[in-house]
């Protein structure tokens, strides 16, 4: 059996919420083991785009806002969503822009992650974004958000202390320590 081969068996697909950033979907299905069975599926309408701002002395930025979903404040890495049809690096320069006032020269594509693949199909990209200048912010008005600027290896200790435990933050700060590693950056 090649492993790699959808189990799955779809026999009906249903769409029960849609808004303008998601979709949710019921399915009628066969399981792996050959029973019917059911399963919801989020559909994302963006890119989730994180941006890890770094300056030449290793600092970096984090935003802190109030999180509806999980009923308390997050400190995070900047970060938004990216339409489906505009370029993902265009995104994250606007992203950084709006959270942070920042403008970066040098952008580069660290992480790709799925954000929950057992019942979304978001797909999230993180950058590093380097060689900064500071312009103004141009928050959304659904963003309520406190910049922090602090070294990079106080933002991984936040990572450790579970102080930020958004997925594509710590995902994307902690790739980010390992490659700084391997080009002999320790932090």
């Amino acid at each position: 059996m090649d492993v790699e081969q959808n189990p799955w068996q779809t026999l009906q697909s249903q769409l029960k919420y849609e808004n303008p950033w998601i979709s949710v979907t019921e399915h009628q299905v066969i399981h792996p083991s050959g029973n019917p069975g059911i399963y919801g599926t989020v559909h994302f309408k963006s890119k989730a785009l994180g941006i890890i701002p770094l300056d030449e002395h290793l600092n970096t930025y984090l935003v802190g806002q109030y999180r509806y979903a999980l009923r308390e404040y997050s400190w995070e890495i900047p970060m938004g969503g990216g339409k489906l049809d505009i370029d993902i690096l265009t995104s994250a320069q606007r992203e950084l822009k709006e959270e942070t006032g920042l403008i970066a020269a040098k952008w580069t594509n660290i992480a790709r992650i799925h954000t929950s693949n057992s019942v979304t199909d978001e797909e999230g990209f993180v950058f590093l974004a380097e060689e900064l200048t500071q312009a103004e912010t141009e928050f959304e008005e659904t963003e309520q958000l406190q910049i922090k600027k602090l070294p990079l290896t106080e933002a991984l200790a936040m990572v450790m202390r579970n102080e930020i435990t958004d997925a594509i933050s710590v995902a994307g700060l902690l790739k980010l320590k390992l490659l700084l590693a391997a080009q002999g950056v320790v932090v």
